[in-house]
């Protein structure tokens, strides 16, 4: 009864959205006013974002980032604004956004490129100085999603701070504050549709422990979605949404059954065979997607994504620790960032073979 219901009033907040949402007709002249939510894509002369249910083109500089209040003008094209003119930027001043950009700063003087953007996007979710060349690798071999900070981050934070605060204060009090702790990690990480996914599916789970509730996985991410299609219709037709759904729902169903199908690897590669089956499972699900949105699908990419998740735990834990002590002694910092080098060669020589 209680999911007719949630159902029930979804369509209802569906009806209400786009009953009352403004339709602009081609050759509206349109000044859009927004808070930047996510990093833009930056290209060679372009940088590209999506606001008001607009793609955005600007010119590459003055640079743009998470956090920035912007004002844009352009004409209506479809889903594009033309023409598009760059009014007003006011650089974000918040306390997060600058620990978001500190950051960034000693990831860049401590690594070259683009080993330094590489750890910024899979620690913190940074698009920035990726590159263009580098990016289009990234999606040809079907590892874009992997440089930007996902439901994995969030796990690994989550995780973390409920071992850490447990070991001082009661579960009880260690919980909300690790819940906590992994919001304020969200909004560091961007705020994208994955991030914010991962933050409340991490919610209910912690907070279906402390009440003693039966909680599991699937339901949560029915809930999550539900949640976030009540605030934000419009995910519904948005990338990162379904990409991030519809891989996590593919996980839950059918990881543990592509990984009894893999008997043909030796169980002593089992990091290898477990990373083969978890990028397996993600792509039955993000594989129409992609064909659908990009009309191609890179046949290969299990394989590609199973040759470099291994990577991305050490690289995401060793960047936040070692830009974490960078803010406080820059040496040491660089030092232990330093430690990700190879596995960031790793990645990027990965990527360069395939993509």
């Amino acid at each position: 009864m209680l999911w007719l219901i949630l159902l029930f009033l979804l369509i209802v907040r569906f009806v209400y959205f786009y009953e009352t949402r403004t339709e602009y007709p081609d050759g509206t002249k349109l000044r859009i006013s927004d808070r930047v939510s996510s990093e833009p894509i930056r290209y060679s002369n372009s940088q590209y974002l999506r606001r008001s249910g607009f793609k955005v083109y600007l010119p590459l500089y003055p640079e743009i980032t998470y956090g920035d209040v912007i004002v844009v003008e352009g004409v209506v094209e479809g889903d594009k604004l033309k023409q598009t003119k760059l009014v007003e930027l006011k650089e974000s001043r918040g306390i997060l956004y600058g620990l978001r950009k500190n950051l960034i700063d000693i990831y860049q003087r401590s690594l070259p490129q683009p080993h330094s953007a590489l750890i910024a996007g899979v620690t913190i979710g940074s698009k920035q100085n990726l590159g263009e060349g580098f990016w289009e690798k990234l999606k040809k071999s079907g590892t874009a999603h992997v440089v930007v900070a996902s439901g994995m981050n969030i796990s690994l934070i989550s995780s973390f701070l409920v071992g850490f605060l447990a070991m001082y204060l009661p579960r009880r009090k260690a919980i909300p504050l690790a819940i906590i702790g992994t919001w304020v990690y969200a909004l560091i990480a961007g705020f994208d549709a994955p991030i914010i996914r991962a933050a409340i599916m991490g919610t209910i789970a912690f907070s279906a422990q402390e009440l003693g509730k039966l909680n599991t996985a699937f339901r949560a991410l029915i809930i999550t979605a539900l949640i976030m299609l009540f605030i934000r219709p419009d995910w519904l037709v948005d990338l990162g949404f379904l990409l991030s759904f519809f891989a996590t729902a593919s996980l839950l169903l059918f990881e543990k059954k592509v990984y009894k199908l893999l008997r043909f690897i030796p169980d002593g590669l089992g990091i290898v065979k477990k990373d083969f089956s978890t990028s397996i499972a993600a792509q039955i699900g993000v594989a129409p997607i992609l064909f659908i949105s990009f009309g191609q699908f890179n046949l290969l990419s299990p394989l590609i994504n199973a040759l470099v998740l291994w990577t991305i735990v050490p690289m995401t834990s060793l960047g936040i620790i070692g830009g974490i002590i960078g803010l406080v002694f820059e040496p040491v910092g660089t030092a232990i960032l330093w430690l990700t080098f190879p596995l960031t060669l790793w990645f990027i020589k990965v990527v360069e073979v395939f993509g």
